[in-house]
């Protein structure tokens, strides 16, 4: 299912959930912070879903990628799927312990538990 997402991380395409929950805003978060510290960069999932052409493509341009939800609803992965866009590195936050819920007040804890998931996750493939 899934190709490896290591080696040069600034050709990681992260694609991000960024729903109405905890979770969602967890993984966005997680993102933005992995973009700005250079692991990668954030893509607009959105323009997937929106069946944007030219997003589409770069979607399934793009050697390494990590999808990102943030419950087992699996938002990001079935706008994925219904775009043809393979799936390749994987992950979905409550599996990594953390309670889906609607408190939007992000603790740091938690936002480095979901950078440091998405880190194993991209870097277990290379293994």
């Amino acid at each position: 299912m899934a190709e490896e997402c290591s080696g040069s991380n600034e050709s990681i395409m992260i694609l991000a959930c960024s729903g109405a929950s905890n979770v969602g805003q967890l993984s966005n978060r997680a993102a933005v912070e992995l973009t700005q510290e250079g692991f990668g960069k954030m893509f607009c999932l959105a323009g997937i879903g929106g069946d944007l052409s030219n997003f589409v493509q770069s979607a399934k341009d793009t050697p390494r990628m990590i999808a990102i939800d943030g419950c087992d609803v699996g938002c990001a992965m079935a706008i994925l799927e219904r775009a043809e866009v393979p799936l390749k590195d994987y992950i979905v936050l409550t599996t990594l312990g953390i309670e889906k819920n609607k408190d939007f007040d992000l603790k740091h804890l938690d936002v480095q538990r979901v950078k440091d998931g998405i880190r194993r996750t991209c870097n277990s493939e290379a293994m």
